[in-house]
């Protein structure tokens, strides 16, 4: 018998990197002693009509400066959860307003969200309260 055991919980979107049509992947973490800590992309879980409706939202917060308090990585994980120093010109940061619930498999030992998606935003919970959950 297979039994699957997947988590999900909130994230802050603090970054994107845009594609053709609207948003490639979120760049989302949570905050740890007042500071947002890097969890992962999020590629999976958006239609078309979402990636254009999730780019105008968070088009709408670009700022210049990345709000990842521990990016860049050095190099990105097994499981391509990191960013680094070359991938980071790719990437839009926003201000860490908008909290979105992801579905994943794991947590790595790096720290990075296994195999995510994006399920939708949530409006009823601040970013500034976002934490890890064990």
């Amino acid at each position: 018998m297979k039994l699957k055991l997947d988590k999900q919980q909130e994230f802050v979107i603090g970054g994107y990197r845009p594609g053709p049509r609207g948003v490639n992947a979120l760049l989302v973490g949570h905050c740890e002693r007042n500071e947002l800590k890097f969890a992962g992309k999020v590629r999976a879980g958006f239609r078309p009509h979402l990636r254009r409706e999730v780019f105008g939202l968070l088009k709408r917060l670009d700022v210049a400066r990345c709000p990842f308090t521990d990016l860049p990585n050095s190099k990105t994980s097994h499981w391509g959860g990191g960013v680094t120093a070359e991938q980071m010109s790719e990437m839009q940061w926003v201000k860490p307003k908008l909290v979105a619930q992801i579905w994943f498999v794991e947590w790595t030992a790096e720290g990075h969200l296994r195999h995510a998606a994006f399920l939708g935003l949530r409006d009823d919970k601040e970013a500034k309260d976002v934490r890890r959950e064990k």
